[in-house]
């Protein structure tokens, strides 16, 4: 096909603005920041179709979008670094699946687990000062337990429905998220 890259930067356009809209339909906001919503399913459905090179540059510009249009919060230079571009940069590496029979779920997996684990660190590290004495009827005493139980909360929760989602619709997206049509 002619004019290939032209093609991936299209679509990543398109992936990212869907994505951003996604972000503002939430199902479930959290007080502290993030929410249960399907933002990350476009940016897995391209990172799978294009590789890691052009689904890290979506999904980073995906995570500065996030901040810059979603009321993102910040408390320093650090927390927009972590909570925003690598947090959402890092769905990007389901790219690493790209062409493989069940890439899609594979990467939404990794990519999800990727960004499980940059939210995890940042809030136990950046915003461990904010963290309430109980959560889930439990008592807090380790940032690390609270962060992991908070983000968990709903990171996992997306990474499950984005795995739901891409299953009903797998048979007739089969060819299109293995690029066959490319």
């Amino acid at each position: 096909m002619k004019h290939k890259k032209l093609r991936a930067l299209c679509e990543g356009a398109i992936m990212v603005a869907l994505a951003q809209v996604l972000g503002y339909l939430k199902i479930s906001p959290l007080p502290n920041g993030g929410s249960i919503s399907f933002v990350m399913l476009p940016i897995f459905i391209y990172c799978v179709r294009w590789g890691l090179g052009c689904g890290l540059i979506a999904s980073f510009s995906l995570g500065t979008l996030q901040f810059l249009l979603d009321g993102g919060f910040s408390i320093g230079w650090q927390s927009i670094i972590g909570d925003y571009v690598l947090a959402y940069g890092v769905l990007g590496i389901a790219g690493l699946f790209r062409r493989q029979k069940f890439g899609f779920f594979c990467g939404t997996l990794v990519g999800s687990l990727a960004r499980f684990a940059v939210a995890w660190v940042v809030g136990a590290t950046l915003w461990a000062e904010y963290m309430p004495e109980e959560f889930f009827g439990m008592s807090m005493s380790s940032p690390w337990l609270y962060s992991a139980l908070y983000n968990g909360s709903y990171i996992l929760l997306c990474a499950a429905l984005c795995i739901a989602v891409g299953a009903i619709f797998y048979k007739p997206l089969g060819r299109f998220l293995r690029g066959e049509d490319l």
